[in-house]
């Protein structure tokens, strides 16, 4: 039951029942209605922030198990990168040295990733950057795997030719050590005997006998045997293939002709001193792809190794050359 109110009415000096006006009562009705609604709103808004629908914790369990899940794909990506890694480096550095391989160019290992118009679209998504490192780091792993796939199958073909190779890079020393009276020179700098200047030396001058025999070092196929008019007199040029040649200078005698076939251990010529030379010795080179390099890292097969080690000394001393 409501409460009956009463005021003062100044005129007749009495209190009298109070009668609410219309415009009163709707002004309460209203102000009940707008308080209901902004407690209602206010409830929904704080039950929004603060609790979930079922909905959005499926959700939320989603998310939660994508992140996880896009965290644990990261994680193979490098490791696999890792593997990649390890593979590109016994590749270069142990697989295609033990071949006298080139190692595969980085600019062919990279060649094609990091191109940034191939991800444009993906800009226009919220996501967009997630989604770009994604698939670059998944293009890379790819293009990586397609280059190491080619690569053993060059290694694949290098092994087939390895008895080949082994028979062609030139091994042993061209005079035989028995018959060795000095290491003349060896490779590099050294004085030249006729001008008394420092020259490049691009072989090796073995001091013997003239006329003991001279050795062609590997397998292969005589592309010059003939009198040079550049200093090395008589001389013999051999191709073994796989980018290797050599020669052997101032021969008293040759022995094989151009074209002829050879094998390691044959002898070819003898030792002498024709051309520009100042005594009887042989003068040997050894080239890798049109390049001169020293021939005291291919006595490996004929030589023991304290032997080898004497010959180093002696090769590194800055002799004067006989040519």
């Amino acid at each position: 039951m409501s409460k009956i109110k009463y005021v003062y009415n100044p005129k007749t000096l009495q209190y009298e029942r109070a009668v609410e006006k219309f415009r009163d009562k709707l002004k309460r009705i209203l102000w009940g209605i707008a308080s209901g609604v902004v407690f209602s709103a206010a409830v929904i808004i704080l039950a929004y922030i603060f609790l979930r629908s079922p909905r959005e914790k499926q959700y939320q369990r989603e998310i939660e198990t994508l992140v996880v899940r896009y965290e644990l794909l990261q994680k193979r990506m490098e490791r696999l990168q890792n593997v990649l890694n390890d593979l590109r480096q016994r590749d270069d550095n142990v697989y295609r040295a033990i071949f006298e391989a080139e190692p595969v160019p980085s600019s062919l290992r990279n060649s094609g990733i990091n191109n940034e118009e191939a991800y444009a679209e993906l800009q226009r998504f919220e996501y967009g950057e997630l989604i770009k490192q994604s698939e670059k780091k998944l293009d890379n792993v790819a293009k990586q795997i397609v280059v190491q796939s080619k690569s053993y199958d060059q290694i694949f073909e290098l092994v087939k030719n390895k008895e080949a190779l082994m028979q062609s890079i030139p091994a042993i020393m061209p005079v035989n050590l028995k018959d060795l009276m000095l290491m003349a020179s060896g490779f590099g700098m050294r004085t030249d005997p006729i001008y008394k200047t420092l020259r490049f030396h691009a072989g090796m001058d073995f001091v013997t006998e003239p006329g003991r025999p001279i050795y062609a070092t590997g397998n292969g196929t005589v592309v010059r045997a003939d009198m040079d008019a550049g200093g090395y007199g008589n001389h013999v040029r051999i191709e073994h293939g796989f980018g290797y040649l050599t020669l052997y200078g101032h021969m008293s005698k040759i022995l094989v002709r151009p074209n002829q076939k050879v094998r390691r251990g044959q002898i070819i010529g003898l030792v002498g001193s024709t051309g520009k030379s100042v005594g009887p010795h042989c003068h040997y080179e050894v080239h890798k792809n049109g390049e001169p390099i020293d021939p005291i890292n291919f006595y490996y097969n004929d030589l023991s190794p304290a032997e080898y080690n004497k010959l180093v000394q002696m090769s590194a001393n800055p002799t004067q050359s006989f040519d």
